[in-house]
C-alpha cells in the first residue's frame, strides 16, 4: 500500500460537522440575465450530445471531448457532497473503487457565471445571531471552479455550463492526491491525453468519470513511459434538504464522529460539539414502535455484493451483513439491514449510484478489507458505503486461524482450508467491516472483559464467543487448550455490539430537543456502567491502557499469553506435517513459520504494555471513581517476570534446525533477536519509565522504575553471577540492552509516535533532560559494570573465550557511554 493512501485512510475518520445552521459562503448572486444575453439552448445542447437526465441533466459530446451540465435554479445554494474515487488505476497505485477525497460543495450563481465552492462546517453559528456574520466572514469558502453560463434551460429555470476543463484539467481536488504526486514525482497533467469517459445522472447524484494522464518521473508501473494514467470517478450527491437531527457523541460509547465549533451556544468560550455518524432509521409504524414492537424502518440499509465476487464467497459476505439484524432488533427495528446480489444485466443499476452501497471486490495481493462510509458533514448522517474487499484477505485469515487455533482445531491444520471453514472466516470479516460502515470504530478494550479461564469453557464460548465485540481485534481463541473441548473459536457480533447499536440507533420521536435526547442516552449508559462487557476503549498505535490492545484476549495478559505460547510450542513440531505436500514447495511452511514467530512477538507486546500502563475509563462529571489509574504493581511485576522467562531467554522451541534448513539459509537468529530487542525497547521507552516514576511519586501501589530496572537487568544477565555459559542470542540481547541504556543517557530517543486518531490517549513525559530517565539509565549501567567486573574471573577457561570477550566488550561500551569524551 502506498504511503499517501495509508495516511489518507487513517485521516478518513476525522471530519467537520454542523448541528446548527451552516455558515453560508461569501459568493454574491445576481439577478437573472435576460435570455438574449446567452446563446439559444438548441445551439448549445445539440442533437449530437449524449444526454442523461436526473439530478442535473448532463450532456456529453464527441466521445468525451466536452461536458455540459444543466443546473436547475432550485439547486443553487444546496449543499452537495463530492466523493472522488480511483475507478481504474495501475498496479502499485491502489485499486478501482478506492476513495481518495470527500468534500462538501455548493453551486452559486454569480451574474453570467456559476461558481463551484467548497463548503466548510468546522465552525458554525445560527444565522439568527449577530455572531453569524463574523463566522461567515472568517470562512470565505474556496472557489474550485468559475465557469461561464452558455445558455438558459428551455424553460429558463436552469443554466447550462461547460465543465470540461474542471474535470479534465489540473483541478487538484478532482485529481490524484498531493501525496501521490510527490511519491510518483508528477511533473504536470497532460491535457492532450486527458478526456471525459462517462457522465450519468441519477435522482440523487451525478456521476462523472475522467481519464487523467500525468507526466511522472517515477510512475508505479512502466517506468520507461514516464506516464501515469488513471480514471477518476466523481459522485456528486445531493445532501438532504432537511438535515437529520445529529446525535451527541459520548466518550463511553464508540462511534466515528464529526466535530464542530459552535459559536452560537450560550457558553463563555468557543464550544466544541461532537456528533456520531449513523444511518437515518425511522420506524415505518411509529405507534407500534412506541409500544415496544419490532418495526421495519422506512428505508432499510441495503448492501449489494459486487458481481465480480467469486460465487463461493457471496453467501458468507451476505450472511456477515445480515448478522447485524440482531443488534438492530435491540434498537427496535426488524429487517433493518439486508444484503442483495447486485443486478448483472440492469442498465439502470450502477455501483457508482449513490443510492446503492456495495461490497467492492478487488483483485489484489493486499491482505486486507476496509469499511468506510460517506456521511453528511453537517449532521453525521451516513448516506452510503462502499466496502473494499481485497481477494488476498483470505490468506490473512488462513494465517491467523492457523497460528491461533491449529493446536486445538483440526480444521486449521492445512495450508488450504475447506470451503465451509473459509466461508465462516469470510463471514466474520464481512460482519466486522459492515460494523465500521454502521459507524462503529474498533473497540480494543472489549476482549479483556472475559476471564481467561472462561475462554477455555465450551459452554461459555458457545454462548458468548471470544469477546463482547466483533469490532475488537480479538481474532481467534488462542487461549483454549487441547482437552478443553472448545469449538467456538471465532469472534461474532457480541453483547457490546448489540448495546452500541441500541444506543446509536434507538429512535426518540418524543424528544423535543438535542439536549433532551442526550439526557436519555446518558441514562442508558448509566444503566450499564458496571458491566465490563459493555466498555469501550479507543484504538491507539501504542496504547497507554494495556487493556486496549490489538489481537489480545482475556482479562490477564500474562496468563493468556502463557496459554497462547503453550499452543505455539505444540504447533512448531507439527508445522511440516500440517503445511507441506509431496511434490510442492516449502513456501507455506516458510510463511506459517514466520506467522508463528510474529504471534510470539504479539504475546510479548501484550504483556510488555502492562508495565507503566494506565487504565482509562472515560467518565462524565457525577460518576464515581477516577478516569486514570496505574496498572496494579503486582500485575506489572508479573509482566516483567514473564518477559524475562519468555522474551529474554533464548526461545529454543522456535529453533527447529530440521525445519529451518528447509526454508532459509540463515537469518533466523536475526528475526528472533529483533523481536527480543523490540520487547526490550518497549520496556525502556522514556514515556514508560516516566509513568513508572510518576506513579511511584503519586500512588501507594506502584512498581518503582528502579525496581523494574533491577528485575530486568537481573533477568537479562542471569548467567554472569554463577558464571554460566552465555549463548550467542543472549550475548546479542545483552549488547542491545547496554546500547539502549546508552541511547537513553546520551541521545534523545522518541517516546511514542504521534497518535493517529484524535481520541488516542497520548502521554507526554517531562523533558528527558530533567526527568528520572537518565539517572535510572546511569545507575543501571554503573551497577552492571560492577557485576561484569566481578564476573570476569569466572570466565577464564579456553572454551569460555567468547563469553570473556563479550564481557570485556560490554565493559568498553559502558565506559564509552558513561564518559563519551574519552
Amino acid at each position: 500500500m502506498s504511503r499517501w493512501f495509508t495516511f489518507l485512510f487513517a485521516l478518513a475518520f476525522v471530519a467537520g460537522c454542523s448541528s446548527t445552521a451552516p455558515v453560508a459562503s461569501g459568493g454574491e448572486s445576481a439577478e437573472s440575465e435576460d435570455d438574449d444575453t446567452f446563446k439559444p439552448y438548441d445551439e448549445v445542447v445539440t442533437d449530437d450530445a449524449a444526454t442523461d437526465e436526473g439530478l442535473f441533466d448532463v450532456h456529453l459530446f464527441d466521445e468525451g471531448e466536452k461536458l455540459l451540465v444543466e443546473i436547475p435554479d432550485s439547486l443553487f445554494g444546496r449543499e452537495m457532497l463530492v466523493v472522488s474515487r480511483l475507478a481504474k488505476t495501475t498496479e502499485g497505485f491502489q485499486y478501482g473503487g478506492s476513495k481518495v477525497n470527500t468534500q462538501a460543495v455548493r453551486w452559486e450563481r454569480q451574474g453570467d457565471h456559476v461558481l463551484l465552492r467548497t463548503v466548510q462546517y468546522q465552525s458554525v453559528a445560527p444565522d439568527s445571531l449577530p455572531i453569524y456574520r463574523a463566522v461567515r466572514a472568517a470562512q470565505f469558502e474556496p472557489i474550485i471552479a468559475r465557469v461561464a453560463i452558455e445558455a438558459l434551460g428551455p424553460d429558463s429555470t436552469s443554466v447550462v455550463v461547460d465543465m470540461t476543463d474542471t474535470f479534465t484539467g489540473d483541478t487538484r481536488v478532482f485529481g490524484i492526491p498531493s501525496g501521490a504526486r510527490e511519491e510518483f514525482k508528477v511533473r504536470r497533467l497532460d491535457e492532450d491525453r486527458s478526456f471525459l469517459a462517462r457522465a450519468a445522472s441519477y435522482p440523487e447524484n451525478v456521476e462523472i468519470r475522467s481519464v487523467l494522464t500525468y507526466d511522472a518521473g517515477e510512475p508505479p508501473e512502466n517506468a520507461s513511459t514516464n506516464t501515469l494514467s488513471v480514471e477518476m470517478s466523481h459522485s456528486m450527491i445531493l445532501l438532504p434538504a432537511e438535515p437529520m437531527r445529529p446525535r451527541r457523541a459520548d466518550p463511553r460509547v464508540g462511534y466515528f464522529s464529526i466535530e464542530q465549533t459552535d459559536y452560537g451556544l450560550p457558553a463563555q468560550r468557543a464550544e466544541e460539539r461532537e456528533y456520531i455518524t449513523r444511518w437515518k432509521l425511522v420506524p415505518s409504524d411509529p405507534e407500534a414502535y412506541a409500544r415496544g414492537e419490532l418495526v421495519e424502518p422506512v428505508e432499510p440499509i441495503v448492501y449489494y455484493v459486487d458481481p465480480a465476487t467469486p460465487a463461493e464467497w457471496r453467501e458468507p459476505i451476505k450472511q456477515g451483513i445480515e448478522d447485524w439484524n440482531v443488534a438492530f432488533e435491540a434498537a427496535g427495528f426488524r429487517n433493518a439491514i439486508r444484503a442483495a446480489d447486485a443486478p448483472v444485466d440492469d442498465p439502470d443499476w450502477s455501483p457508482e449510484d449513490a443510492r446503492y452501497s456495495v461490497v467492492r471486490y478487488f483483485p489484489s495481493e493486499t491482505q486486507n478489507a476496509y469499511g468506510p462510509h460517506v456521511h453528511d458533514p453537517r449532521t453525521g448522517q451516513i448516506l452510503e458505503s462502499d466496502i473494499g474487499w481485497y481477494h488476498n484477505v483470505m490468506n490473512l485469515l488462513r494465517n491467523w486461524f492457523f497460528v491461533q487455533t491449529a493446536a486445538v482445531n483440526p480444521d486449521a491444520r492445512a495450508p488450504k482450508f475447506r470451503e465451509a471453514v473459509m466461508g465462516e472466516l469470510v463471514r466474520f470479516v464481512s460482519a466486522h467491516e459492515v460494523g465500521h460502515t454502521l459507524g462503529l470504530p474498533h473497540n480494543w478494550i472489549s476482549s479483556t472483559a472475559y476471564p481467561v479461564d472462561s475462554l477455555r469453557s465450551p459452554t461459555f464460548t458457545a454462548e458468548r464467543g471470544t469477546a463482547p465485540s466483533i469490532m475488537d481485534y480479538a481474532r481467534f481463541n488462542y487461549v483454549a487448550q487441547p482437552g478443553d473441548g472448545v469449538t467456538q473459536l471465532m469472534p461474532r457480533i457480541g453483547e457490546y455490539d448489540i448495546w452500541a447499536i441500541k444506543w446509536g440507533y434507538t429512535y426518540f420521536p418524543d424528544a423535543d430537543s438535542e439536549e433532551e435526547e442526550r439526557q436519555r442516552l446518558q441514562a442508558m449508559v448509566a444503566e450499564i456502567r458496571d458491566d465490563p462487557a459493555l466498555r469501550y476503549g479507543a484504538q491507539t498505535f501504542d496504547p497507554v491502557d494495556p487493556r486496549s490492545q490489538s489481537e489480545d484476549l482475556g482479562d490477564d495478559a500474562v496468563y493468556a499469553s502463557e496459554l497462547g505460547l503453550a499452543n505455539l510450542k505444540r504447533i512448531v513440531p507439527r508445522l511440516q506435517e500440517w503445511t507441506t505436500q509431496e511434490g510442492e514447495s516449502y513456501d507455506d511452511l516458510e510463511e506459517l513459520y514466520g506467522q508463528v514467530v510474529g504471534q510470539w512477538g504479539r504475546y510479548l507486546g501484550h504483556v510488555g504494555r502492562q508495565v507503566g500502563g494506565v487504565t482509562i475509563d472515560p467518565k462524565l462529571v457525577g460518576e464515581e471513581g477516577p478516569v486514570y489509574q496505574p496498572v496494579p504493581a503486582e500485575r506489572q511485576r508479573a509482566a516483567v517476570a514473564f518477559l524475562v522467562d519468555e522474551a529474554f531467554s533464548t526461545p529454543d522451541w522456535l529453533l527447529d534446525t530440521d525445519l529451518l534448513g528447509r526454508i532459509e539459509p540463515g537469518g533466523t537468529a536475526d528475526r528472533v533477536q529483533r523481536l527480543q530487542e523490540s520487547a526490550l525497547t518497549r520496556l525502556l521507552e522514556p514515556v514508560r519509565l516516566g509513568r513508572l516514576a510518576e506513579a511511584e511519586w503519586l500512588t501507594d501501589d506502584a512498581y518503582p522504575a528502579a525496581e523494574m530496572m533491577d528485575d530486568l537487568q537481573a533477568g537479562i544477565f542471569s548467567e554472569i553471577g554463577p558464571g554460566r555459559s552465555i549463548d550467542p542470542a543472549r550475548r546479542s540481547l545483552q549488547r542491545a540492552y547496554v546500547d539502549r541504556l546508552g541511547e537513553l543517557l546520551n541521545e534523545n530517543p522518541t517516546a511514542i509516535p504521534e497518535p493517529l486518531f484524535e481520541r488516542a490517549y497520548d502521554y507526554r513525559p517531562q523533558d528527558i533532560e530533567r526527568s528520572d530517565v537518565r539517572p535510572l539509565a546511569r545507575g543501571a549501567l554503573l551497577t552492571l559494570e560492577e557485576s561484569i567486573e566481578a564476573a570476569l574471573p569466572r570466565y577464564r577457561a579456553q572454551n569460555e573465550r567468547a563469553e570473556r570477550y563479550h564481557l570485556l566488550d560490554l565493559q568498553a561500551r559502558i565506559e564509552t557511554i558513561l564518559d563519551p569524551e574519552d
